[in-house]
């Protein structure tokens, strides 16, 4: 096939290429920014053609792993589509998009010409406030800048321009994301995750945190270091995006910027509360009752009991969505006891109630397992 030929087929129509149109908005102060969050958002509704959400929509923000989203278009732009791609590339294709693998990024980016990729990937998707790491800092992939607007620009591209096999290769990976990224295990189900029922396909960006707390499946490595270059990357960084409902019905893209020494936890709970307050048409809300929770390294586990082996952590002082609570084991943490258990439908597993931010043993409102 020719060069030209595969130019085609990546490039983007006219009518892809094009500004969506423009819905009415509601007022910005009706989305929940909590204090001291910097963010940018973007709701677009495939359906209608229309943004239901937009705020700060062009601002620049470093990527960190949402760049893997370039990435990943670049080397299937660079292949001839005739080719089956080697085995030990799509499995680092597959986990650099689904679990968050850095390795598998630092390797592409090295092998396809670091920040030319995204040169080429702007220059093709027509993006306007995508650029590649600043000098001499060209190593660091996670310092490309991205906006929340040209993030549905990607998205709306991936969705309707890109060839079959292109895309799904890359939203197949995406609707199977992990709970726990490859690299440095932090949860990544925040945001778009845990505001809305499947279906959805995320990619997520993190950045910032390692080395503060642990991580939700094992202690978290030291965060890469580097120069500090122009854009932010001091402050800590917290993106979600996607696509949400069926059909892939909304394309939503929530870039966020929190406090110097935010915990990963409150990050995670502010992007959650803020992603929970828009409008994304196609969206299915998760049933139970949101708790704060307190302490660090509370155990989620199989069953209302510490005798199984823990499946994993919560992020420190997270707030979870509790479905139902149940009696089991009692737990003593003085000066509390609880036999009181909390079940968490989207970790498939319960805590103690001692560790959810309630005044009671039971929790009000939440009710009890099996009698819903």
């Amino acid at each position: 096939m020719t060069v030209a030929l595969i130019a085609a087929m990546l490039s983007p129509s006219a009518t892809a290429a094009a500004d969506a149109k423009s819905s009415p908005l509601r007022d910005a102060a009706t989305v929940t920014v909590p204090p001291g969050v910097i963010a940018g958002v973007a709701v677009f509704d495939r359906q209608t053609g229309t943004f239901t959400e937009q705020l700060n929509p062009t601002m620049q923000f470093r990527s960190a792993s949402l760049v893997k989203l370039l990435i990943a278009l670049d080397y299937l732009y660079n292949r001839d589509p005739s080719q089956e791609i080697p085995a030990s590339d799509r499995a680092q294709l597959n986990t650099m998009l689904r679990s968050s693998d850095d390795g598998a990024a630092s390797d592409f980016w090295v092998r396809n010409g670091g920040g030319a990729i995204v040169t080429r990937m702007s220059r093709l998707l027509k993006l306007s406030d995508t650029n590649p790491p600043p000098a001499g800092q060209e190593g660091m992939w996670g310092y490309t800048t991205m906006s929340a607007a040209d993030t549905v620009k990607i998205y709306r591209y991936v969705l309707d321009e890109a060839a079959t096999p292109v895309r799904d290769l890359i939203m197949g990976n995406l609707r199977q994301s992990t709970r726990c990224s490859t690299t440095d295990h932090f949860d990544q189900h925040f945001g778009i995750a845990g505001a809305f029922d499947r279906p959805w396909a995320v990619k997520q960006g993190w950045s910032g945190f390692g080395g503060r707390e642990n991580g939700t499946c094992r202690p978290a490595t030291s965060a890469r270091s580097g120069k500090a270059p122009a854009i932010n990357v001091t402050d800590p960084a917290l993106h979600t995006t996607g696509t949400v409902g069926a059909g892939d019905r909304s394309i939503v893209a929530v870039f966020t910027l929190h406090p110097a020494g935010t915990p990963y936890g409150k990050a995670y709970t502010d992007l959650g509360r803020l992603t929970r307050s828009l409008t994304v048409p196609g969206s299915v809300r998760p049933a139970g009752t949101w708790f704060g929770t307190w302490s660090s390294g509370v155990n989620v586990r199989p069953s209302a009991s510490t005798n199984p082996d823990a499946l994993l952590q919560l992020p420190a002082g997270v707030e979870v969505l509790v479905g139902c609570q149940k009696e089991g084991q009692t737990v003593s943490v003085p000066p509390y006891t609880n036999q009181w258990w909390a079940y968490l439908p989207q970790y498939g597993g319960y805590v103690t109630n001692i560790y959810i931010s309630s005044p009671d043993n039971q929790l009000p409102g939440v009710p009890v397992c099996g009698e819903q």
